[in-house]
């Protein structure tokens, strides 16, 4: 399969993720968007290291083993941020947002 195929679904998955970041007002699907943001850039990376590895360029498992540490992370920080839209959901009953506005006095 080439890659372009693996470029284009990643720019795709790339750009959902940012309309629903920047036009949804609900937290726990802001962070999904975010998922799906840095999906796509996993995606993107391991594609290309596929490709450079086919060339004799580069070790594929160095780059996997990158995406392997972004998830991780991406992992902790939806443990993080969810904990934190649940405290906010205990004290304002709702998860738009806007309301977190509120929050600032």
């Amino acid at each position: 399969m080439p890659v372009q195929y693996y470029i284009f679904l990643s720019i795709a998955l790339f750009c959902i993720g940012v309309m629903g970041v920047l036009m949804r007002r609900n937290a726990i699907i802001i962070f999904m968007c975010i998922e799906l943001m840095l999906n796509a850039v996993n995606l993107l990376l391991v594609a290309f290291s596929k490709m450079w590895a086919d060339a004799g360029r580069i070790d594929a498992a160095a780059a996997q083993i990158f995406v392997f540490f972004i998830m991780v992370v991406a992992a902790a920080e939806v443990a993080v941020g969810l904990a934190i839209i649940v405290m906010v959901y205990r004290n304002t009953h709702s998860v738009d947002i806007n309301i977190l506005n509120r929050l600032k006095n």
